[in-house]
């Protein structure tokens, strides 16, 4: 599939982009003292030259291709801080242990659904930074930039970040204007009017549930 098949719905690009968004800055130890833009910059084009050079090892084992995403996706993005926002008041009487199953499920539900699409990825993917923002007096950072396409229009993607254990990590994502946290947040909260969080939690770990992506809500 060409590239600009893969964009052909702007909701359907929003989620394939977004997992390219969670690998693009996953932060490498040397990386620790860089600010939230830079580590953008640096580690996208590590991970942009890391699909196109294993491409068709990641072809031939789908697993492998998913080992990479669940990686770089666990070292950068703050699962359960991030759960905790698209559970909103549903998950203010849960436990921890409780968030912690529903954020590993709903991972592991997006990297399932949507690693595949990095096998699509460009290599001639360019990301730009176009600002680098602090926010509530350096506690939060927006990162937002531009990925620019050579089939289609430069794609913005901002990033929100927070210090947790004196590491940048991030707790949302917005691909052309569409949160992570606010369009799950918007179909969980229907889904727990009639279960529990626990039986939640068990539906997106057996595919019985999976993201939403056929209305494009911007």
């Amino acid at each position: 599939m060409m590239l600009q098949n893969l964009f052909r719905s702007r909701f359907f690009a929003t989620f394939a982009l977004l997992g390219l968004a969670f690998a693009l800055i996953a932060p490498r130890v040397e990386a620790a003292v860089q600010s939230p833009g830079q580590m953008v910059l640096d580690n996208s084009q590590r991970v942009i030259r890391t699909l196109s050079e294993r491409r068709a090892e990641f072809q031939a084992n789908p697993e492998a291709l998913h080992s990479f995403i669940r990686g770089e996706f666990t070292q950068m993005f703050d699962r359960v801080y991030s759960a905790r926002l698209v559970l909103g008041r549903n998950g203010r009487t849960a436990s921890d242990a409780e968030v912690r199953a529903f954020a590993d499920a709903l991972a592991e539900n997006l990297m399932k659904r949507y690693g595949n699409s990095l096998l699509q990825v460009d290599p001639g993917l360019n990301v730009k930074i176009v600002s680098d923002t602090a926010l509530r007096n350096g506690t939060i950072d927006k990162v937002m930039s531009l990925i620019d396409r050579r089939n289609g229009a430069p794609v913005p993607v901002d990033y929100l970040m927070h210090l947790n254990g004196g590491q940048w990590q991030v707790f949302d994502v917005i691909v052309e204007g569409v949160s992570f946290v606010q369009t799950f947040r918007t179909q969980f909260d229907d889904e727990l009017r009639s279960k529990t969080l626990a039986q939640l939690t068990a539906d997106l770990r057996a595919g019985r549930i999976t993201v939403d992506t056929s209305v494009d809500k911007k």
